[in-house]
């Protein structure tokens, strides 16, 4: 059950990770930030949306903000989170990866 749980955990981090360099990517290659994680997989930089493993569901929290590389202060998707309660192994919420 443990190492079940600790999987989990892993391939949630890498899941976000990945999210999150796309994202980067994204903004580096269109000097915009992009508007959904939808957009990431239109402009090919997923393949298909993740799963959030503890969920065992394709979705995600996405964090809006401004986009700094806008000029007239618009917005973009500048993080996502997992939508998971609870607590990891070492009690560090899901949420907060």
């Amino acid at each position: 059950q443990r190492s079940v749980q600790h999987a989990k955990e892993t391939v949630l981090k890498e899941n976000l990770w990945q999210m999150r360099r796309a994202i980067d990517q994204y903004a580096s290659d269109k000097g915009k930030l992009p508007q959904s994680l939808d957009s990431l997989i239109e402009g090919k930089y997923l393949r298909e949306m993740p799963v959030d493993p503890v969920l065992d569901k394709a979705e995600w929290e996405s964090v809006m903000g401004e986009d700094p590389l806008s000029s007239n202060g618009e917005q973009g998707l500048i993080n996502v989170k997992s939508l998971a309660e609870g607590t990891d192994a070492d009690g560090k919420a899901y949420s907060e990866y």
